[in-house]
């Protein structure tokens, strides 16, 4: 039988492309793109910076393309939004992407955004929990379908252990944290800046482990690549331009994150300062397929996909490199209040 989470995935894909052929029809064509609609997240810093200043506005203009930006709290959500054709463009980690496209999402990775640690084992004093050998019985939050689940996953598989030996509490990242202060989890899967704000206030990192993370990437549908070809590549060239400015300007991308996440300033800079790297090939290869293959077995073992050649073909179909490749900074100038004037449309099942 399948898991709760491979059901959920099924049903979404193929209720999503029913409403993928309905919006195509409304909109007039695939020819046509009046509005680009793109994610921004917490967990993805450059998407905050690009949001703020403006450019990718300001870029589009000449294309006669406006841009709608959709707040996405997951990679999960960011991959329902995609499959759903609510968004052209999303934002997610490695591990989610590649398991969207093995359960048949017609989604392809098309840039790196950066190398974080952004998942770990997260507890609360009292919880009886000092390290990932004492998982065994406790109740575990984390989101499914996301980086810290296959962090959780895996981490359980070194120690021994299962996902059938622990309980897992499905909850959206920022409610896994809320659980865990309340005492209602022994323990939480954690993402940042959620994470980094739950360790300043207390909570305590009881088993990290940095290969366990997958990178954070960009993706879109490949209707829109195969269609706006030269869109998706503005799109590329705007977040080289903020990969850049963010290296040239880590406390004011450590503000901007701080502003978005609602988080301290503190907060923010030990994110960005000790566990996201901007210094990286935004090219997704060799580093990102060797980071995704072993992630690849756990979704066969949960029953999430039902075969490892599944998992494989989409392991060698999920990349679309050449966008990437081709990136040249844009040089937009943006506007003071770009972030005021831009325009978000709220995700209803968020």
């Amino acid at each position: 039988m399948p898991t709760f989470l491979q059901t959920r995935l099924k049903s979404a894909i193929a209720a999503s492309a029913a409403a993928t052929l309905l919006a195509t029809a409304a909109c007039g064509g695939d020819d046509e793109l009046d509005t680009l609609n793109i994610d921004f997240a917490t967990y993805n810093p450059l998407s905050l910076v690009m949001l703020e200043h403006g450019w990718l506005e300001e870029e589009l203009e000449d294309h006669g393309v406006d841009v709608e930006w959709m707040q996405s709290h997951g990679s999960n959500r960011a991959n329902e939004n995609l499959r759903a054709g609510n968004i052209h463009i999303g934002s997610t980690a490695g591990s989610a992407a590649l398991l969207n496209r093995a359960v048949g999402a017609d989604t392809h990775t098309i840039l790196i955004e950066s190398q974080p640690e952004w998942s770990a084992l997260v507890t609360r004093e009292g919880s009886g929990i000092d390290s990932a050998d004492d998982l065994e019985g406790a109740t575990v939050a984390a989101t499914l379908a996301t980086d810290p689940f296959f962090f959780l996953a895996r981490t359980l598989s070194e120690h021994g252990l299962s996902l059938d030996d622990v309980e897992v509490q499905s909850l959206q990242h920022a409610d896994g944290r809320q659980a865990l202060d309340n005492g209602d989890v022994d323990a939480w899967a954690g993402l940042d800046p959620i994470m980094a704000s739950a360790e300043v206030d207390g909570a305590e990192l009881v088993y990290r482990n940095v290969d366990f993370n997958t990178y954070s990437v960009v993706n879109a549908t490949g209707d829109f690549l195969e269609n706006h070809p030269e869109i998706a590549q503005v799109v590329i060239n705007v977040y080289e331009q903020a990969r850049q400015w963010a290296e040239d300007n880590p406390e004011e991308t450590a503000e901007i994150l701080a502003e978005y996440a609602s988080i301290d300033g503190d907060v923010a800079e030990l994110v960005l300062s000790e566990r996201v790297s901007f210094d990286i090939d935004p090219v997704p290869g060799e580093d990102l397929h060797a980071a995704l293959e072993p992630v690849g077995p756990f979704f066969v073992e949960n029953g999430d996909v039902d075969s490892q050649d599944a998992v494989d073909e989409a392991l060698e179909t999920l990349f679309r490199s050449d966008f990437a490749e081709d990136r040249e900074a844009t040089d937009a100038q943006g506007t003071e209040d770009a972030a005021d004037e831009a325009t978000i449309t709220e995700d209803e099942d968020q």
